[in-house]
């Protein structure tokens, strides 16, 4: 059940998934709406309204089956955005969203390590993990710059890399006794202007991120930088209202 607020009461909404790509809220005032994803994450479906059937030769049958299991997480994909699309908008706190995100992310790619870091200064810090020890939120921090992940900070371009602990530019935390990990995929945070953090996901086993996989951690990016402008309005709205008091 998703749960959000109604824009003329204030009370929560319930809603229900009636397809794919959107869900039904409803109040006890009468109000009712729709969300909906947008036009660019519906390109991802991999699914016809139609289907057939026909003999395949064996020679086939093993690009069918990788066919069937890529739609199927591409479904599942959906299914994920939708479900972040809702906690972007809920009343949830920024904290308690971005470590919601890092475990339906790290669990949807299959990854050991999904981190959110946000930006603070000429720094970017540990908001959010699903892999490290959560204790290290707030703790870790890396220079913009520094290493892949302060190079995607500093420069707004995603890094890809299969075999990352061998990457001059990788980073060792001593004090997460951590392994070592071989693929990365390091992706900005942010707007044309301005990068306010960076998404990172790692593996101990090597392997390359597929080009749909980058492409849904971009849209979840997006869906991030929402999360955190709608709560610095909400916060901004409050102390104008408690300035004008």
């Amino acid at each position: 059940m998703h749960l959000s607020r109604c824009r003329k009461c204030g009370r929560v909404m319930k809603g229900e998934r009636i397809d794919p790509y959107r869900v039904k809220l409803t109040c006890s005032c009468g109000f009712s709406d729709f969300r909906t994803m947008t036009e660019k994450v519906k390109t991802v479906n991999p699914f016809f309204q139609k289907g057939g059937f026909s003999p395949l030769l064996e020679s086939e049958r093993g690009k069918m089956v990788l066919t069937m299991q890529r739609a199927n997480r591409e479904h599942l994909e959906i299914i994920s955005l939708e479900e972040i699309s809702m906690l972007v908008s809920s009343d949830f706190d920024l904290p308690e969203v971005l470590q919601h995100v890092t475990a339906k992310v790290a669990t949807q790619l299959k990854v050991s390590v999904c981190n959110i870091y946000l930006r603070e200064g000429d720094e970017v810090v540990l908001a959010a993990t699903h892999g490290f020890d959560p204790a290290f939120i707030g703790k870790i921090r890396i220079k913009i710059g520094d290493g892949i992940t302060g190079s995607v900070a500093r420069d707004g371009q995603y890094i890809s890399l299969s075999r990352a602990s061998q990457d001059p530019r990788y980073r060792y935390f001593p004090e997460l006794q951590e392994e070592k990990y071989n693929s990365m995929l390091s992706f900005p945070i942010g707007d044309k202007k301005e990068v306010y953090g960076v998404i990172n996901l790692n593996t101990t086993s090597i392997r390359s991120f597929h080009e749909d996989e980058i492409y849904f951690v971009s849209i979840i990016a997006n869906l991030i930088l929402t999360a955190i402008k709608l709560r610095q309005q909400v916060a901004s709205s409050r102390k104008a209202a408690e300035a004008s008091a």
